[in-house]
């Protein structure tokens, strides 16, 4: 795969697929069923939209996709619309860009390898100029995502095997993705020569099944067969699994170390690391390089609860669930103002006011962002009678943005690209707040075990993969206007 820049000309807005999800079943008769369960499975990983395309290898290919949650799109009705024994499945979470049916995946097409439907997760960097090439030449799109790039990339190979032309159009696209193609009577995955997000494969009574995340084999009961490597690409049909492209030499990846950090379940296992230990392990980490007196260790749930566990192991100090999640509010809509902003902290967290009273307490957080809400935090914190407040972050400091599948905002909205760490803790009103260095994280990570390669570009800045600098989502909107302007 090439990395040199692109300097992208096109106008057209294309909104990644960003933090999705994505399942596949080959040789199950119930193989819309097993995906849903699958798709419940992952729905931390999108909650905007889900779909289901399914085969029997005879006729065409049955969908159902609509918004909303995985409940909400499946039932017992859609799904008895959906027979065949292969099935390929998508949540999606954009959280820039449109959000509407019509992107929703998996992406549906017939073309010159026949019938065919994607379902993709990660970024390609150089989507928006492979779809003004494609434009130029003739092509029609439906969708605005970066996705829809690949099934017209393998159309255009005329004569050429479903496999080959896969393989071809892999060859032209740069950037992350983990991927499942239906065709009519096999399935295909990939991974990107880096290996950006996971894609694991199983067994399944007597077919076989692909997840994000081995969360979905656990609900499943389907055995654990590997992880699709990075740069491998296989393929599913009745003779039992292929190998298409074998893997790229390890020391090429670049797996999303943030997916260990917050993205990926607890109960899923990446590259034989458990996502569970590894952030008690960030914890351990921590506890180590920013050791404070304290009375009290608190998560901010759900995410900082295991590297709050191992930190108050290795310090020594009390656990508790001071901060009470609430699981049943989604976004809120309401305006911006600094009321509001609090109002929508506390209606997610609200704390036990009588555990931190006249106490030491340190908050654990698997990041901070922007910053508002762990400002809000502290501020509630302070009000319950905590006599000082200490914030550690299970990670380092955000401070660049990603290209790579996960929606992080432009830098200039980054607390850590805006202020020093010392000014941080100022504005947070904290007694002191340390951050996990990038060596602590990838001993926490498994790095020295697991031979992987990780990619910690959001807090680096040193991108695997090569894009133009200027390549912002804002940007190519603001082309998009200018172009509508002008006509």
């Amino acid at each position: 795969m090439r990395s040199t820049v692109v300097r992208y000309q096109s106008v057209v807005r294309i909104y990644p697929g960003e933090e999705c999800g994505v399942v596949a079943v080959y040789g199950h008769p119930n193989a819309a069923t097993l995906a849903t369960y699958g798709l419940y499975a992952l729905q931390h990983r999108g909650e905007e939209s889900a779909g289901i395309a399914t085969s029997d290898g005879k006729h065409p290919f049955r969908i159902q996709k609509a918004m909303g949650l995985v409940s909400q799109v499946f039932d017992s009705t859609s799904l008895a619309a959906l027979p065949g024994q292969m099935a390929v499945g998508h949540v999606r979470y954009s959280t820039t860009g449109s959000s509407n049916l019509t992107n929703a995946q998996p992406i549906a097409v017939v073309c010159s390898q026949g019938e065919l439907a994607l379902a993709h997760n990660g970024d390609i960097v150089n989507a928006s100029h492979l779809r003004a090439r494609l434009e130029g030449r003739g092509s029609i799109f439906q969708t605005t995502t970066d996705s829809e790039v690949i099934l017209h990339l393998m159309a255009q190979q005329v004569g050429k095997s479903v496999e080959q032309a896969f393989l071809w159009a892999l060859d032209q696209t740069e950037g992350a993705y983990s991927l499942v193609l239906m065709a009519k009577d096999k399935i295909l995955a990939a991974r990107d020569p880096h290996g950006f997000r996971p894609l694991s494969l199983g067994r399944l009574e007597d077919g076989y099944f692909l997840a994000s995340e081995t969360c979905a084999f656990d609900l499943l009961h389907a055995q654990f067969l590997r992880d699709i490597e990075p740069g491998e690409v296989i393929s599913l049909d009745a003779d039992g699994v292929h190998r298409l492209r074998p893997p790229n030499p390890i020391e090429t990846s670049a797996f999303c170390i943030f997916e260990y950090v917050y993205f990926a379940r607890p109960d899923s296992t990446i590259h034989g690391i458990n996502v569970s230990q590894a952030r008690i392990q960030m914890g351990r980490e921590l506890a180590r390089l920013h050791p404070v007196e304290a009375d009290l260790v608190i998560p901010v749930p759900d995410s900082g609860n295991y590297a709050a566990l191992g930190f108050a192991e290795e310090a020594g100090v009390a656990f508790d669930l001071a901060f009470v999640r609430n699981h049943y509010i989604g976004r809120t809509f309401l305006q911006p103002t600094q009321l509001i902003r609090d109002f929508n902290v506390r209606i997610k967290l609200n704390l036990v006011q009588e555990s931190v009273r006249g106490k030491r307490v340190v908050v654990v957080d698997d990041s901070i962002v922007r910053g508002t809400t762990a400002r809000a935090r502290v501020a509630n914190l302070r009000e319950a009678g905590a006599s000082e407040v200490h914030i550690r972050v299970s990670c380092p400091p955000h401070r660049f943005a990603c290209h790579y599948g996960i929606d992080f905002p432009d830098p200039n909205s980054l607390l850590a690209n805006q202020l020093p760490v010392e000014r941080i803790q100022s504005y947070l009103n904290a007694d002191s707040i340390g951050y996990l260095d990038i060596a602590g994280l990838l001993r926490a990570c498994g790095s020295q075990h697991s031979g992987m390669g990780f990619c910690t570009a959001c807090f680096t800045g040193n991108y695997p993969v090569a894009f133009h600098r200027g390549l912002y989502k804002e940007i190519l909107e603001k082309n998009q206007t200018a172009r509508l302007a002008a006509k």
